[in-house]
């Protein structure tokens, strides 16, 4: 045991090849059986979690706590490379090298001919380098189905964008927003129960259209929408303890007495 621990300590290791030499130890038939029992498909919950908890400590502004979290996500990271490792495929050093070629090759303007390009031109330059070096065979590749549907409208639009397809500004998409407001109105005039597919449809172009006015508006939509319903949660909650000290519930009120009661949480 003692042997084991000197091992990850060892003064000659940097801290990242200690997390190295720690998972490779975990993994082994001296190590831990939970460890040797996971898979690239059983970790794909921690790593998400691990993920998220890094979005949130970021988003919440507590930053004394990213460093542990920032460790708890390469911890993830470097176990994915050690399973590879261990069927002879990659380790964690094949993924390193490879990531920093990427990104010298996708940064010119600073590794080739010296140019000041802005953030919207280095992020164009990004995805024309993408399809034009063969990494992915369309423009708007490398997606992956599994991330929320509005982080990927965000995404979607700024690839598109990357290659010149489209709006000038933030104001010609409010143009675009009206229009597809009017769509879904449209739907709902075509009779009393409105066609369940088009309105699907017509909801989703309007859902589109806001992620494009958030990109243009440079406001990262899923943070928004994360705060605007911590704000709700935090205003609902004010109005139900309102009424619980009322002695009542929600269906003892109007609409219109719900209503007032938000209006007054919310002041």
């Amino acid at each position: 045991m003692k042997d084991l621990k000197a091992r990850v300590y060892d003064p000659k290791l940097s801290p990242f090849e200690r997390l190295t030499v720690l998972m490779e130890i975990l993994r082994s038939p001296e190590g831990c059986a939970w460890d040797r029992k996971q898979t690239h498909q059983s970790l794909l919950p921690y790593l998400i979690e691990e993920t998220y908890e890094v979005v949130e400590v970021i988003e919440a502004g507590r930053f004394e706590e990213l460093a542990e979290e920032l460790g708890d996500l390469l911890t993830q990271i470097v176990f994915h490379a050690q399973l590879a490792s261990e069927r002879g495929e990659f380790d964690i050093n094949d993924a390193v090298s490879h990531v920093v070629d990427k990104l010298v090759n996708r940064h010119p303007h600073v590794f080739g001919e010296r140019k000041d390009l802005k953030p919207q031109e280095v992020r164009d330059q990004w995805e024309k380098i993408k399809t034009s070096s063969g990494e992915k065979e369309s423009v708007l590749g490398g997606l992956p189905r599994s991330m929320p549907a509005l982080t990927a409208a965000f995404r979607l639009g700024e690839k598109a964008g990357g290659v010149g397809f489209d709006w000038k500004s933030a104001r010609d998409v409010l143009d675009k927003i009206d229009e597809e407001v009017a769509e879904v109105k449209a739907v709902f005039a075509n009779g009393s129960q409105p066609d369940r597919e088009a309105l699907s449809e017509e909801i989703g172009d309007l859902l589109f259209a806001v992620a494009s006015l958030a990109r243009k508006s440079e406001v990262e939509p899923e943070i928004a929408l994360r705060e605007a319903l911590g704000k709700f949660r935090t205003r609902f909650g004010l109005m139900e303890e309102e009424i619980k000290s009322c002695g009542r519930t929600f269906d003892q009120y109007s609409l219109e007495e719900l209503e007032a009661i938000w209006q007054r949480v919310k002041g």
